[in-house]
């Protein structure tokens, strides 16, 4: 009899291992190895375009004559083109007749080339009647800013000869290469600079014509 307890005893302990082992296999996650593997989503690498973004640009084109080529001499060879969109020799609207002559350069964008050009107009017709000489006013102006040249010859009615230095040659021949506006220069009767004046302050008008009329009086 106690065989058979002992005997019954083992047998029950041994199903309760079982079951536990069986338990915790059962409790292990399987690895199941054919299992189909999920794409991780990767950055596409762009490729960055090095060239500049485009940009509308504007090219000023020299049209200017070598400065070996252009005459130096007063009255010079230089294009020049009036409001009415004619072109001329200088040599053909700059007299060259013995008087004093005054070349007052200029542009549109200039602010102190206008307040001059006002300051000699008030006094423009008092000064002929002193003096006897001859008065130019040249712009400088690129092409692209001719249609402003010509809006303001119009406007303004000045009483002297307005021209515009079409391909910009006198910065070639002018002592300075015009650098600074406005510059005003005096020549004597025989083409000599015998003045020059850069800038503009009030007054300077006055200074230039008591120089005209001791050339005028010579």
């Amino acid at each position: 009899m106690n065989r058979i307890l002992f005997l019954a005893l083992v047998l029950s302990l041994w199903a309760c291992n079982g079951n536990n082992n069986s338990t915790t296999t059962d409790t292990k996650t399987p690895i199941n190895k054919g299992a189909a593997t999920v794409a991780t989503p990767t950055k596409t690498a762009t490729k960055r375009d090095s060239t500049p973004p485009a940009q509308r640009q504007r090219y000023m084109v020299n049209k200017a004559r070598p400065k070996n080529q252009v005459n130096a001499t007063f009255p010079y060879d230089i294009d020049l083109k009036t409001a009415e969109r004619e072109v001329f020799k200088s040599d053909q609207l700059l007299k060259s007749n013995g008087k004093p002559t005054i070349l007052l350069f200029w542009l549109t964008t200039c602010y102190p080339c206008r307040i001059e050009m006002q300051a000699i107009e008030k006094k423009f017709a008092g000064w002929k009647e002193e003096a006897d000489f001859n008065l130019f006013a040249i712009s400088t102006d690129f092409e692209k800013n001719y249609e402003n040249f010509v809006k303001r010859v119009n406007e303004s009615e000045w009483p002297w000869k307005t021209y515009n230095d079409v391909n910009r040659e006198f910065r070639l021949v002018m002592p300075g290469g015009l650098n600074g506006l406005p510059q005003t220069f005096l020549l004597d009767g025989n083409g000599e600079i015998v003045y020059h004046k850069r800038k503009y302050s009030t007054g300077d008008e006055d200074k230039l014509f008591a120089k005209v009329k001791e050339l005028a009086a010579n």
